[in-house]
């Protein structure tokens, strides 16, 4: 699946942004879509995923309780609300697609293996958050 990312930019600490997820063929439909994101120096890690079938959801520690994984069939996108940005939020943010639940849910955690290759990546989208 290609997917792309769009909506990151530049905020104050403390503010809020939205990012989207679509596939390049309108439908992410029976693709399970993870977020990650990757800061200067420092390895990619997963911080949401969302289940297709049943709307599972797996957040990471890191980010508990500011962001939130969302899909809208209707609109056929996965959104990532980040709420209460702070500095070490900034980075590159990508969506993954995959037609397995377990390798996004296990990244997600912390658990998973970075050499596994998800069927699809987004080209990412730049979020900074500026103290």
């Amino acid at each position: 699946a290609q997917v792309a990312e769009s909506g990151g930019g530049l905020v104050q600490a403390g503010g809020s942004l939205r990012l989207s997820c679509a596939a390049s063929d309108n439908s992410l439909i029976y693709i399970h879509v993870g977020w990650f994101r990757q800061a200067p120096g420092r390895e990619r890690e997963g911080i949401a995923c969302i289940n297709d079938e049943d709307g599972r959801i797996a957040i990471a520690d890191s980010v508990k309780g500011r962001f939130t994984i969302s899909k809208d069939n209707r609109e056929k996108k996965v959104y990532l609300q980040m709420d209460h940005l702070q500095p070490e939020d900034t980075g590159v943010y990508y969506c993954a697609a995959d037609g397995a639940w377990g390798p996004l849910h296990d990244r997600v955690l912390g658990l998973g293996s970075a050499a596994y290759e998800f069927d699809g990546w987004g080209q990412g989208t730049q979020v900074t958050v500026s103290a």
